[in-house]
């Protein structure tokens, strides 16, 4: 029998964010028995320790569909798992993973782990062709004049790519009816594996939407990976408030589907453009089971 467990990430309340599976005892699992098994929990995203040693966890990601090379969301709720299980206390750690390695950092609180900290690859990004605006705001079900002429619509990645579609405000993102059939063709055509709404809420603050059809998820509740894209992009473009060589923000995800959640953003800036990006949040144990792989028990 596999021990598995399932974690809220970026959110403090069980149910709330996005629901990852953790599985750390998967050395002896097949590719074919980690699908089964992320099919079975049916969360958006299952990570599974395949190697862990002193300073390095080797992990894969799969949907209930797919494998997929990463998983912002996934990444905090292992590291809460491994703080909590006593596998980690806060010093360096490195996650190896299909997009290279993912250095973690554990903050905590009154002793307690509180938070996780992943920082992602390197900001890469790519234009929509002006024609395609009109595509992306049909699948989505609004007009083209709601999208917000101000911020960027392009294509970005710091481990996952997305299309990013700016909204004039949240009224719009919330009202939202996206043709899925639609934004599955699109998301093949502009080699991404979502698209993500996002508006302007203050200073720094965005809230989000990410359909994620092409990767088996209609719609992601809380994406990490996409989050630190969105804030590295508008950093680099100048969208952010600078300090020192600082920009941060916060998204707001998951009010649309009930499961509100928010992602911590920390992009570092150099004369060249983005350095590094840095994401957090917490994560909460939602609980835990065993999975009897077929053929066996």
């Amino acid at each position: 029998m596999i021990a598995y467990c399932e974690v809220s990430a970026f959110t403090d309340t069980p149910g709330h964010g996005n629901r990852a599976g953790v599985v750390l005892g998967a050395e002896r699992l097949s590719e074919a028995q980690m699908q089964a098994l992320a099919a079975f929990l049916g969360v958006p995203e299952t990570v599974f320790v395949t190697r862990m040693e002193q300073g390095a966890v080797r992990v894969r990601y799969f949907t209930p569909t797919q494998e997929i090379e990463f998983c912002g969301h996934a990444t905090v709720a292992l590291g809460l798992r491994l703080a909590q299980g006593g596998h980690w206390r806060g010093e360096a750690l490195v996650l190896e993973t299909l997009v290279g390695r993912i250095p973690l950092t554990l903050e905590a609180e009154a002793g307690v782990p509180a938070r996780v900290w992943m920082e992602q690859r390197g900001l890469e990004s790519r234009p929509v062709p002006r024609p395609v605006y009109r595509h992306l705001a049909e699948a989505l079900g609004i007009d083209e004049r709601m999208i917000h002429r101000g911020l960027p619509l392009a294509s970005a990645s710091t481990g996952l790519w997305s299309v990013f579609v700016p909204l004039i405000d949240t009224l719009v993102l919330d009202a939202l009816e996206p043709d899925l059939d639609r934004i599955h063709a699109l998301s093949g055509a502009l080699e991404v594996c979502s698209v993500y709404a996002y508006a302007p809420v203050g200073v720094g603050r965005f809230a989000a939407r990410d359909f994620a059809p092409a990767v088996g998820i209609p719609e992601d509740p809380v994406t990490g990976s996409a989050a630190g894209a969105l804030m590295a992009l508008l950093a680099g473009e100048g969208r952010l408030p600078v300090r020192g060589k600082r920009a941060c923000g916060v998204v707001y995800q998951g009010h649309a589907l009930g499961t509100p959640g928010e992602v911590e953003v920390e992009v570092v800036l150099t004369g060249r453009g983005v350095d590094r990006v840095r994401v957090g949040g917490r994560a909460a144990l939602d609980r835990e089971g065993h999975w009897t792989p077929e053929g066996e028990g």
